[in-house]
């Protein structure tokens, strides 16, 4: 690629969407919008060139592979230019480099934010006032202290909303309802556990991949295959109290909030197992100090506000269901969150 544009101002990167980005991509993955792929990022107003110098001389195929193929409905080069605001723009709804407001945080999604800060730069001389490509991912590396908090402590928060449901569920003979209930605390512990070990969680059919690569996840992912293949609701309590305290413990590692006590406690009167996921959510937020994030409510960023993958993919309606969520309205949310 880079003789094809010597003498251009460019960085290259295999970043954005693909499951090679975030190496979870198989055999199977060749099978449909699979080619030699690279992004290039040139100034503005040098797209043009830099796409016909590309069109005139990029090879039929790079190691054996057609280099124009199916992506997404169309047959095109995978080489794509671009300018790089434009492209973070479009993916994020707004530029990293010229500094991250809390609504930028709360409304790019995980799998966005993946995306963008993984995968590989091949090249950044990018030339700009505000920094390149590596700025750009530098500025999304990971939430600041007190935004993480705040995600956590909402994390925390959707656990204790429907810990003792299983239970309950089960107690009236509906073991159907404790089981969906017991797989949504699963999801809901997975992506808890990625965020307690700074890791954006992918979208739904990588989370398992992903949880699998933490250290230590194994005695997790034990307890958490142990409550979805349990056929009673005392058993999947079993489970997801065994995910639980390992989850508390990690959490009092990571320091972030005052040490709780990690075992698991009945519910009020009543014979079902919780560990009290208000009680991590309180104690995170009692450390945080913006009183922007402070003043939030206990609702969380765009994938804790909604699944749908249509709003999630659409900065536009992710920002305006944010902003919405979280009454977040004004010239004070455009504040920088450092």
């Amino acid at each position: 690629m880079a003789p094809l544009v010597a003498g251009v101002p460019h960085s290259a990167a295999l970043i954005g969407p693909g499951s090679e980005v975030l190496a979870f991509d198989t055999s199977r993955s060749a099978d449909h919008d699979w080619g030699p792929r690279v992004l290039v990022f040139v100034p503005a107003g040098l797209v043009a060139e830099a796409e016909a110098r590309v069109a005139a001389g990029l090879p039929e195929r790079f190691r054996g592979h057609p280099t124009v193929f199916d992506y997404r409905g169309e047959r095109r080069p995978g080489v794509v230019v671009t300018e790089l605001e434009v492209w973070l723009t479009g993916r994020l709804g707004f530029d990293p480099r010229r500094g991250v407001t809390l609504v930028d945080w709360l409304s790019a999604p995980w799998q966005r934010l993946a995306e963008v800060t993984r995968g590989e730069v091949f090249h950044d001389g990018l030339p700009s006032p505000v920094g390149g490509l590596e700025a750009a991912r530098r500025a999304l590396r990971w939430y600041p202290q007190d935004v993480w908090r705040y995600v956590l402590a909402c994390q925390w928060w959707r656990i204790a909303e429907e810990e003792a449901f299983v239970g309950r569920c089960g107690e009236v003979g509906d073991e159907l309802g404790s089981a969906v209930e017991g797989a949504r605390l699963v999801r809901e512990v997975m992506r808890l556990a990625l965020l307690l070990r700074r890791r954006y969680p992918p979208y739904a059919k990588w989370l398992g991949s992903a949880l699998t690569r933490l250290p230590g996840s194994a005695e997790l992912g034990e307890a958490l295959g142990a409550a979805l293949a349990a056929r009673s609701w005392r058993e999947r309590q079993e489970g997801l109290s065994a995910a639980y305290r390992r989850l508390a413990a990690l959490q009092n590692r990571v320091g972030l909030a005052v040490r709780l006590d990690e075992g698991v406690r009945g519910f009020h009167d009543r014979p079902f197992e919780v560990i009290g996921g208000e009680r991590f959510a309180r104690a995170l937020l009692r450390e945080v100090s913006d009183p922007l994030v402070r003043g939030l409510p206990v609702a969380g960023c765009v994938d804790q506000l909604s699944d749908s993958t249509d709003l999630l993919m659409s900065p536009p309606r992710a920002r305006a269901a944010t902003v919405a969520a979280l009454g977040l309205a004004g010239s004070s949310c455009d504040g920088l969150v450092a």
